[in-house]
């Protein structure tokens, strides 16, 4: 039986409890190692003699010290993300981070060495048989070179980082941990402590009331603490404009783009006809509004359930959805995540210090993925299992890269997510024929997309905007509010009216956070993603193992590289415009549907 209750991660695997000796024992033989690693290759790495053979042999070896510093890590890192509220955690959590830090700092030679190697040297190098399994990595890492610094430099902001903008990045997660929300719950007579994603999931609530006040208290709630997460906001800015021009890129996007393996001018392009096409988001808000029978639809109501086709999804229910979805495209897809429950990989219900939102956690070949979703029984709640499990089969199947090409490159990284989500929408869709619950269907699988182009693409706008303003000082809650709304009034046009409490919503989005500028890569991963549905509707069957072919070489090349097995030109203008072009499509047959109803 699954029990959303008792599905909860086992990190056994990892060590038997956070005061484990052998967590201790790992830490200090990581160090231990990585001193080694130093007195053996540091100065070897840019000498003119350095063999290809020798360099094979330090790029394994550094693997293999990475996997033994990662395991006291990704242990921490998950006991924080299940309870960030036990001060066992935040201490543990801190002592693996520093010592990261320390490991990190005594193999930095090794990168910069590689990275000061003459192009000639390194041309010949990267051409040798023995490098062959390297060989992407080593391309993205020299696409770095200009902007690296000496040892010295590089070391002291690693050491600085971890006081800097690391700890505004710990800060903004405990305390994001830590809010309590008091709210009375549709049913219940007396106010309560509830958890935040238990008030993020009223915004699927049928009582519109509700989905307001519930979105306003948790809103509210961020915002009273405007003081620390605009100090967080500002810091990390502030760091990231720093560093930006200290290492000399040409804009503050870049960092992101070179590790993303793409290029400002196409992310660009892409942010532009994503904007270009607004008027779908907008057309589909009017649609909404008229099927609600509203005269203005507010924010809150943009994700409500139409009146009639209300449904809860048992998490038995929607684990089996996700698995037919999954095995009707191809049976190996299924079978990469179907023991994710049984071996202690998913953590499921909602609860007090637990990380909000849902996310996969890949480790390192070889071990299965860890999956946090806060399940409530909403449609919404299915499509998030399904795309959390397409990132838990996309490590899966890449689990015979090295350590080095496991991970996808950013724009891939939620190509097998998404997908996940459009092979559940059209299963769900295929074996439905009230035409109400279809209506209601069509509907949240628009949503899904307009939350994933164009409200990222939107974020992405804001970001940009907060770090231009940064620039040229502090900012104030005031103006990253007024910035916030300022991007939403882009998208929304006047068929959205937005709630006061609204202003607060850049406040609680850890992408902002954790990762410069990654909102982006949803919307190359949605519109990617679109394009290979429809290749597959196209090619039925014999799409299939191009498709699981690409999952299975994680980041083994560059992106265009992966893609193009798959009839994917991500030079052709007309790509992103194709996208939407499928979205259109669907708003077509929903209109036919709402037409006939």
């Amino acid at each position: 039986m699954l029990d959303p209750q008792t599905l909860r991660w086992d990190l056994s695997p990892f060590y038997a409890a956070v005061d484990d000796p052998a967590l201790r024992s790992d830490l200090d033989a990581a160090k231990t190692e990585a001193a080694a690693f130093r007195a053996t290759y540091r100065g070897r790495i840019c000498a003119p003699a350095l063999a290809a053979g020798e360099l094979a042999a330090a790029l394994e070896h550094h693997a293999s010290l990475q996997r033994l510093a990662l395991r006291p890590y990704l242990y921490a890192q998950l006991l924080f993300s299940a309870d960030g509220s036990d001060a066992r955690h935040l201490r543990l959590f801190a002592e693996v981070r520093e010592a990261w830090q320390e490991i990190s700092e005594t193999t930095l030679f090794f990168e910069l060495e590689l990275l000061r190697l003459s192009q000639e040297d390194f041309g010949g190098l990267r051409a040798a048989p023995e490098l062959a399994a390297y060989g992407h990595h080593l391309d993205t890492l020299r696409a770095h070179a200009p902007y690296t610094l000496s040892e010295e430099v590089e070391q002291a902001l690693k050491r600085k980082d971890l006081t800097g903008k690391e700890a505004f990045v710990q800060l903004f997660d405990e305390l994001s941990a830590s809010l309590r929300y008091r709210f009375r719950m549709p049913g219940e007579d007396a106010e309560r402590e509830v958890a935040g994603e238990e008030l993020l999931a009223l915004l699927y609530h049928p009582d519109r009331e509700v989905r307001e006040h519930s979105f306003a208290a948790y809103l509210e709630t961020h915002g009273a603490q405007s003081l620390v997460l605009t100090a967080c906001f500002n810091n990390l800015m502030l760091d990231h404009g720093k560093e930006v021009e200290l290492r000399g890129y040409p804009d503050r996007m870049t960092p992101t783009c070179l590790t993303s393996e793409t290029s400002p001018e196409m992310v660009e392009r892409m942010l532009a006809v994503s904007e270009a096409h607004y008027g779908l988001a907008r057309e589909y808000f009017a649609i909404k509004r008229q099927l609600l029978g509203y005269e203005v639809l507010k924010n809150t109501d943009l994700y409500a359930p139409l009146a009639g086709v209300e449904r809860h999804f048992p998490f038995a229910e929607a684990w089996a959805l996700v698995q037919e979805a999954y095995a009707g495209f191809h049976p190996e897809l299924a079978a990469s995540v179907e023991r994710l429950p049984e071996t202690g990989r998913l953590d499921v219900a909602p609860r007090h210090g637990k990380s909000g939102g849902a996310f996969c956690m890949g480790l390192y070949p070889g071990a299965d993925p860890y999956v946090l979703l806060n399940y409530t029984g909403t449609l919404r709640d299915v499509t998030t299992l399904a795309h959390e499990l397409g990132h838990a089969a996309h490590y899966v199947l890449a689990g015979g890269q090295n350590l080095y090409h496991y991970h996808p490159p950013l724009p891939l990284a939620e190509t097998a997510s998404v997908f996940g989500e459009m092979l559940v929408t059209r299963h769900l869709l295929d074996g439905e024929q009230d035409r109400q619950v279809r209506i209601a269907l069509l509907c949240a699988k628009l949503e899904e997309i307009i939350a994933t182009t164009f409200r990222q693409a939107m974020l992405t706008r804001f970001e940009q905007a907060a770090h231009a303003r940064r620039s040229e000082g502090l900012l104030t809650g005031d103006e990253l509010c007024e910035l916030w709304l300022e991007q939403n009034r882009r998208l929304f046009g006047d068929t959205v009216a937005m709630i006061p409490a609204y202003r607060w919503g850049w406040s609680y989005i850890s992408h902002f956070i954790h990762a410069r500028f990654y909102c982006f890569s949803y919307v190359f991963g949605e519109l990617l993603v679109l394009a290979l549905y429809r290749r597959y509707q196209a090619q039925g069957a014999a799409f299939a193992p191009r498709y699981l072919d690409l999952l299975r070489a994680g980041g083994s090349a560059p992106p265009e590289a992966l893609l193009r097995p798959l009839g994917i030109d991500l030079t052709d203008p007309e790509f992103w415009a194709g996208g939407y072009a499928v979205v259109g499509e669907m708003l077509e047959e929903l209109k036919v549907l709402v037409g006939e109803a």
